[in-house]
């Protein structure tokens, strides 16, 4: 059984590993905040040093990381995941960045003879938890057979959409379908209340519907209860339509819609939201409203 390097334990970051341990597999755990290690460590890993030192202990590493920046500095930089590789080890960067990093990433650690897949995921924490996120991948289907025994082990679906870099279109794809779709609930919501019709009926008439969605049952119930703790925060959704606006530019894709709803991503975070959930969306339509969208009692 491959011995796994797993660098990045956040919201998502930690149960994932978790998963890999209930699994039986053998980890090596790294993260600058020392605390879920700890608890990872706990729960049967190892600890690592850095990222150079887990990749020199392992055959495949897994980095689950905010944004782009700071995957090229994990696998890139001095002291580096490729400074500790040895040929033929497996990179499965499973953050959600810009597809072209993704392509950058891997050609640098091809002239290493290091192989990666891009694998970012959907779900959020609850399914993090529970073993049954979406992955999306891309990369050689030589090295995705390769690695999907253990993705398996984190995800429900795991599909390979093409080569490096198609995981990561595939994300922001979701991203501006999920983004869109809470901006139509957080809408339609408010103007539901504000009308004066109960909201816990309106999505109890509608869920079975042609406007139902994951989305919908994920989301509603938060929205009633004023639950707006992560889960996916508001920060993150703005750093992927930050991502899938550079991407559409890039190869010449409009996206009007994404570019408004982004807008008022970027107004909550202005309120000082933006680490809250983004189910919490529904605030600026609130606002606007005077209105809040709640359960009766």
């Amino acid at each position: 059984m491959d011995r796994i390097g797993f660098i990045g334990l956040g919201i998502m970051g930690k149960p994932m590993a978790k998963n890999l341990l209930k699994a039986g597999y053998q980890l090596v755990v790294y993260d600058m905040n020392p605390e879920p290690v700890k608890e990872v460590v706990a729960a049967g890993a190892t600890s690592g040093t850095g990222p150079q030192e887990v990749a020199s202990r392992t055959d495949i590493v897994i980095t689950m990381l905010p944004n782009s920046p700071h995957v090229k500095e994990v696998v890139l930089a001095e002291n580096g995941i490729l400074q500790g590789a040895k040929p033929g080890m497996i990179i499965i960067d499973m953050s959600s960045i810009a597809p072209l990093v993704s392509q950058e990433i891997a050609a640098k650690a091809a002239q290493q003879g290091v192989e990666m897949i891009d694998a970012p995921v959907s779900g959020g924490e609850p399914k993090a938890i529970d073993g049954t996120l979406s992955i999306m991948v891309g990369g050689k289907k030589a090295i995705f057979d390769r690695c999907h025994e253990i993705l398996v082990k984190l995800g429900k679906s795991v599909v390979l959409c093409g080569e490096i870099g198609a995981g990561n279109t595939t994300k922001l794809a979701n991203q501006i379908i999920v983004a869109l779709n809470i901006a139509a609930l957080s809408e339609a919501m408010v103007l539901g209340t504000k009308a004066g019709v109960d909201p816990e009926l309106i999505f109890q008439a509608i869920r079975g519907g042609l406007a139902g969605s994951t989305v919908m049952e994920a989301k509603t119930p938060m929205i009633l209860n004023g639950n707006f703790k992560p889960g996916f925060k508001i920060a993150l959704h703005i750093k992927d339509l930050a991502n899938a606006l550079e991407t559409a530019h890039e190869v010449g894709v409009p996206l009007p819609l994404t570019s408004q709803v982004m807008e008022i991503l970027q107004t909550i975070k202005n309120d000082g939201q933006g680490q809250d959930n983004h189910s919490g969306m529904v605030r600026f339509y609130e606002q606007l409203a005077k209105i809040e969208v709640r359960k009766k009692s």
